[in-house]
């Protein structure tokens, strides 16, 4: 499984997975953790989410601090959701005069499997103080409709 994006942007380790490679080899260890900020490097951070239910519909929600909408990407289908984006750092300080370096810059997604088909069309993205929250109707799999036959 791959790392959290909260394990990539502090450099958390879990301790269940990664302890016996960083106790085999160190160096491996080390230079996984230097390539999280790596701008070149080309795996993207995975994105954490919220996801619940209320009687209509399924709600995903994510912090996406930083990050432009025109480089957000939410595509939905009727049984999965990826979001995937981008945050750009504008390169305004020199390398050399950062006395600490935190914040993760760079490419993230998230793909989830929905526990029950959505409307596609009636779903809704709303973001707001850089939480993005997803409403995504349930499909009602019991409605029907009475269809009129028509004569040719």
């Amino acid at each position: 499984m791959g790392r959290s994006f909260f394990e990539r942007l502090t450099g958390a380790v879990r301790l269940d997975e990664d302890s016996q490679e960083m106790a085999s080899s160190p160096a491996k260890a080390q230079s996984s953790k230097a390539n999280i900020f790596d701008e070149n490097a080309e795996e993207e951070a995975h994105l954490t989410v919220d996801v619940y239910q209320t009687p209509t519909e399924i709600i995903i929600k994510t912090m996406c601090p930083g990050v432009r909408q025109d480089e957000l990407d939410v595509l939905i289908t009727r049984d999965s959701v990826t979001i995937r984006g981008k945050r750009v750092d504008e390169r305004t300080v020199h390398e050399d005069d950062y006395f600490h370096r935190e914040l993760y810059w760079g490419s993230f997604a998230r793909q989830i499997n929905l526990p029950e088909e959505v409307d596609v069309d009636n779903a809704e993205a709303i973001e707001k103080h850089g939480l993005l929250t997803l409403h995504l109707p349930k499909l009602d799999k019991n409605r029907q409709a009475k269809l009129k036959v028509k004569g040719s």
